[in-house]
């Protein structure tokens, strides 16, 4: 796995995490398995402090690994998808987001849409 290393990509996704208090910065368009298993598996912890856990992963340095998007359905929307594997609860967990990104970084302006939680 390669970490994320653009810094225009990285900017942008340490930009949309710094801003997961804000509505719209991270969002969550998981299947229903994945509601299940976050409901089951971390009691239920609210998305929104998912999205304050990945902010904490990232601003200490933990990383964001960058995977060229090789999935038929996805790759022709997506160049990328972006992974994260994160302490929660005492179970490592996988979180696997996509950044909406034209470039060039500007403030503000992308959003991460998290499509999978699971442990990994």
């Amino acid at each position: 796995m390669a970490s994320l290393r653009d810094p225009d990509r990285l900017s942008a996704y340490s930009d949309a995490l710094r801003n997961w208090e804000v509505s719209g910065y991270v969002r969550f368009e998981l299947t229903e398995e994945a509601y299940r298993w976050v409901r089951r598996e971390l009691n239920g912890v609210p998305l929104k402090d998912i999205g304050r856990i990945m902010f904490e992963h990232v601003a200490s340095g933990g990383e964001i690994d960058e995977i060229v998007e090789s999935r038929a359905e996805w790759r022709d929307l997506h160049e990328f998808h972006h992974d994260l594997r994160i302490p929660i609860q005492g179970k490592l967990v996988y979180v696997e987001t996509r950044l909406n990104f034209r470039p060039p970084f500007v403030a503000d302006e992308s959003p991460i849409i998290v499509v999978n939680i699971h442990e990994c």
